[in-house]
């Protein structure tokens, strides 16, 4: 496998890679994985690798190659290019030492990760089969950093050489379905392989867990969880909760972005920015919220699916979702029927359904409820796993054919 996001990284797509590698180990099979160096959502690197170069690890039974790259702490479309280039060019000069494979199989992005891993199988001579997690051509010419358009430019260019070599692509969502074809990809060539909740059910008692964080009986709280970034226009929770000292709002997470969401909430009090938590905690803070929100630019629209989705379906608190009606996201919370849709950074219309929710219990606890259903009925882990097994197994057939 190679995933420039892996673990300890808790959030985006490394704990999918992550699953699949230990999932395979377990199984049996030789597994390693061509990895970053651990950096997000911070974006910044883990202090235990300061000073690492390369560096090779056993983690539950797969060998981890790490290779050392830049790590923007802002994104603008140069550093975002030398983060990728770094990748690519030291995993190209020092790839992992180890057997002939059956396979390659990639998580995109990063770009570099996916052009890595095609330049592999072509070298070994074994199949390649990438899953794509999100485009960056379509995301970088929307995210609104300086230089996007032409980032958005080079990007496709980078993801069309990596997914026009596979021998199957994976796709976690339909709405990819269309733009990895545009890329030159044969539609027989595409298969959906969509992401399961890689979370456990909450456990601890929901009112301990509110009086631990300060959260008042009765008082509503909406919980936004993950990465913040530029792309998420988190903007639209701090303005929510300076329109409303009635209702809480808390940022829990990392991100380039958080220093300045913190400066532009200064002075609101019922605004709360907590770091991430840990793995034993997550689902527990979760699940004591009264709204879990995902929000985006109105600029975006986003085909992916953010992982957080199914954490937050998992949580059985209703979820709010501030995003374009046509992508990914929007797709996904209604298929669930677990959340409602407002206007993307429309704080009014955000808080219009928060009020809706805390004066109609009823309503809210349905919602929740649909979460846990979706999961059990499309999202659990073990099909999750066994459609990526499917996956490689019929690239397999195929490059033997």
């Amino acid at each position: 496998m190679v995933s420039t996001n892996y673990a300890p990284e808790h959030a985006g797509i490394g704990p999918y890679a992550t699953q699949i590698a230990e999932h395979w180990a377990a199984s049996g099979h030789e597994t390693h994985v061509l990895a970053g160096m651990p950096h997000y959502p911070s974006w910044s690197l883990d202090p235990e690798y300061a000073g690492a170069w390369r560096r090779t690890e056993q983690r539950a039974g797969v060998t981890v190659h790490r290779r050392r790259h830049t790590v923007p702490p802002r994104q603008t479309a140069v550093r975002r290019a030398l983060f990728e280039g770094s990748i690519l060019l030291h995993g190209a000069v020092a790839p992992p030492r180890m057997p002939r494979p059956d396979a390659v199989h990639a998580q995109m992005p990063s770009l570099a990760g996916g052009v890595l891993a095609a330049r592999l199988a072509h070298r070994w001579k074994v199949p390649y089969v990438p899953v794509v997690q999100d485009l960056m051509g379509a995301a970088a010419a929307q995210s609104g950093i300086s230089g996007g358009d032409r980032a958005a430019k080079v990007a496709a260019r980078a993801e069309s050489f990596a997914l026009r070599r596979a021998t199957l692509v994976g796709i976690i969502h339909e709405t990819f379905r269309a733009k990895v074809e545009a890329l030159g990809v044969a539609p027989e060539r595409v298969r959906l392989v969509p992401n399961w909740s890689h979370v456990t059910s909450p456990t601890g008692d929901r009112e301990a867990t509110r009086a631990r964080l300060g959260w008042a009986p009765g008082e509503t709280v909406v919980v936004h969880s993950g990465n913040m970034g530029l792309k998420q226009g988190l903007e639209v929770l701090v303005e929510s909760a300076r329109r409303d000292p009635a209702v809480r709002f808390v940022l829990m997470g990392d991100g380039n972005q958080r220093a300045h969401l913190e400066e532009l909430g200064r002075g609101v009090p019922n605004l709360d920015f907590l770091p991430p938590a840990d793995d034993a905690d997550f689902m527990d803070v979760l699940a004591a919220a009264d709204v879990l929100a995902v929000t985006q630019r109105a600029s975006v629209l986003d085909m992916s699916v953010p992982s957080k989705l199914t954490s937050y379906f998992a949580a059985a608190r209703p979820v709010i979702a501030s995003v374009a009606a046509e992508g990914g996201t929007a797709h996904e919370v209604l298929r669930s029927g677990a959340g409602l849709l407002v206007a993307p950074e429309d704080p009014d219309a955000l808080l219009k359904e928060v009020r809706r929710l805390a004066d109609d219990p009823a309503r809210a606890r349905a919602l929740g409820d649909a979460g846990p259903r979706h999961v059990a009925a499309h999202l659990t882990r073990a099909a999750g796993l066994a459609r990526i097994d499917a996956l490689i197994e019929e690239a397999l057939g195929v490059w033997r054919t």
